[in-house]
């Protein structure tokens, strides 16, 4: 075979430096299409940039040229000098260390997205730890819970 095939849709996430509340909701419109922009940038597609206060998902489809840590390197340093730039009255943003990536199949790609949607509604009942914590064990994620909040 000459050509490689790939079809790479992901579930990323990831939260605010020590879960402060800094993605405004005069923000995050923003926010939510520069961070598309940069993954497009990176050769992907968001199908799906949601979050609140303290958080974002994105979802995405990947090249297969490009490694996961490379792209979120460039989508967190990047997103977080623009939002200083862009909004230099607002309270910075920063974004915690790690984040989380998961792989979604085209058969779950519509929940997924329905999901990210809905995050306002979702974290009325559920804290972004909560979240994060059932993503991990959803995907079968070994984890030591004392490190996953650095």
């Amino acid at each position: 075979m000459s050509r490689s095939y790939t079809c790479l849709y992901y579930h990323f996430v990831f939260s605010t430096r020590d879960r402060q509340p800094t993605i405004t909701p005069a923000v995050r419109p923003e926010l939510h299409r520069y961070l598309g922009g940069l993954v497009k940038a990176e050769g992907g597609l968001a199908l799906e940039v949601g979050g609140t206060d303290d958080h974002v998902h994105i979802v995405a489809k990947l090249s297969q040229n490009r490694a996961v840590a490379d792209v979120m390197r460039v989508v967190k340093t990047n997103s977080s000098k623009w939002a200083h730039e862009a909004f230099p009255n607002a309270v910075p943003i920063w974004w915690q260390g790690g984040y989380g990536a998961f792989t979604v199949s085209e058969s779950a790609l519509a929940t997924v997205r329905d999901y990210v949607r809905n995050q306002e509604e979702h974290h009325r009942t559920v804290s972004f730890q909560e979240e994060f914590l059932a993503l991990l064990v959803q995907h079968g994620c070994e984890f030591d819970e004392r490190y996953v909040w650095e």
